[in-house]
């Protein structure tokens, strides 16, 4: 007998003929995320195994962290043979009270108990060996998982994992990653639908500090932990906010600014073989996210833009950032580029027509090719 993690998957199993493909990058995904403590990895009948890690805990919590993950069990895998099932489950509820109930599920069909009778039976063996507990189908607080595959496996609970689909399996995009609350959690909601996200950031030195920069590179390592690490592409934008300051309607300059963060987003998307952008804003949280502002910046890109916060507010947005990890460090007070150059009357209701002529005073193509041209890029 020895103790192993079995891990659930849950949309993965809607994927019909295609769910071979799903499964092997779910497997290889986790498998990357436990190699450095030394776990071993594998599939077999419709649920992956992790043995062998250093740190069965630590190897949990990185499993756990596997888009497309659904649940983790630390579970006693042991031979098929009765009286050790038995014994394993005594075991397993022995330091437990209250009530708890039994799933019980045969995939090998020539073991000799159904999982009907399995369940009543050890129910039964349960009882008899602990009082302080009662049975309860309906809301049990304990429940005692028995599978019956190429070897038995006995688990009691649960610890939920991340879920969505297996890094990978989406597609590629490039976030717009500002210092803030909102881009990260925008970035975490395509990372687990299977997107790899590689983040763009835009920096305004010397307006912007060197800590700002490790600021945001905190936060896509604290992303980066849910897939494998992240390329960020830093690209310097001072040129660009005091050309538009110097040139342009001083209301319309946050807008300006961020049809340009889009156009040059666009180009390096498309260097990195990226199909969307994904944007953190929130419909109507600050003046360039109104309807009419996002209509403007949109129209100068020309691939998909991912909005996955758009209805939803702050508060919302705080939560989602607080459980994902990210809010501490998004809250540190080092500015960032959006905050530089603010109108004081910022324009709400911008039109196309507006922001063309007020484009007309600057080098679009150069400042864009410029600061395209000189973005680094560094892996966390």
């Amino acid at each position: 007998m020895r103790k192993v993690l079995l891990v659930r998957f849950g949309e993965v199993y809607l994927k019909g003929l295609n769910r071979p493909y799903f499964l092997k990058r779910l497997t290889d995904n986790i498998r990357h995320a436990v190699q450095p403590i030394g776990g071993h990895v594998w599939l077999s009948d419709s649920r992956i195994y992790v043995s062998n890690a250093e740190d069965l805990e630590e190897c949990a919590r990185r499993v756990c962290r596997v888009f497309g993950v659904h649940s983790v069990s630390y579970a006693y895998e042991l031979d098929k043979n009765w009286e050790e099932i038995v014994s394993a489950c005594v075991e397993a509820m022995k330091p437990l009270s209250g009530t708890f109930k039994v799933l019980a599920r045969r995939s090998d069909k020539t073991f000799p108990m159904d999982s009907m009778t399995m369940a009543g039976e050890l129910g039964y063996e349960v009882l008899k060996s602990n009082p302080n507990l009662s049975v309860d189908v309906h809301h049990p607080a304990h429940k005692l998982n028995v599978e019956i595959r190429d070897f038995a496996y006995v688990s009691v609970g649960e610890i939920p994992a991340v879920g969505g689909m297996p890094l990978g399996t989406g597609g590629r995009a490039a976030l717009l990653l500002s210092g803030g609350i909102d881009s990260p959690v925008a970035g975490y909601h395509l990372m687990r639908r299977g997107v790899i996200v590689e983040a763009i950031h835009f920096q305004s030195p010397p307006y912007t500090s060197e800590r700002a920069k490790e600021k945001v590179l905190a936060l896509a390592k604290i992303l980066g932990e849910y897939g494998g690490g992240m390329r960020v592409h830093l690209v310097p934008f001072t040129k660009i906010q005091m050309e538009i300051h110097e040139k342009c309607p001083d209301g319309l300059g946050t807008v300006l600014m961020r049809r340009y963060m889009m156009r040059i987003a666009e180009r390096i998307a498309r260097k990195n073989h990226a199909q969307a952008l994904v944007t953190g804003e929130s419909l109507g949280q600050v003046a360039s996210q109104t309807m009419e502002a996002i209509g403007c910046t949109d129209a100068v890109v020309h691939m998909p833009v991912f909005r996955p916060l758009i209805g939803l507010d702050k508060l919302e947005i705080t939560e989602q950032a607080v459980r994902i990890g990210s809010y501490e460090t998004s809250i540190l007070p080092y500015e960032d580029c959006c905050t530089v150059f603010t109108p004081r009357h910022p324009n709400t209701r911008p039109r196309p027509d507006m922001l063309e002529e007020a484009e007309q005073a600057l080098d679009t193509e150069a400042l864009v090719r410029e600061a395209v041209d000189a973005a680094e890029v560094t892996k966390v």
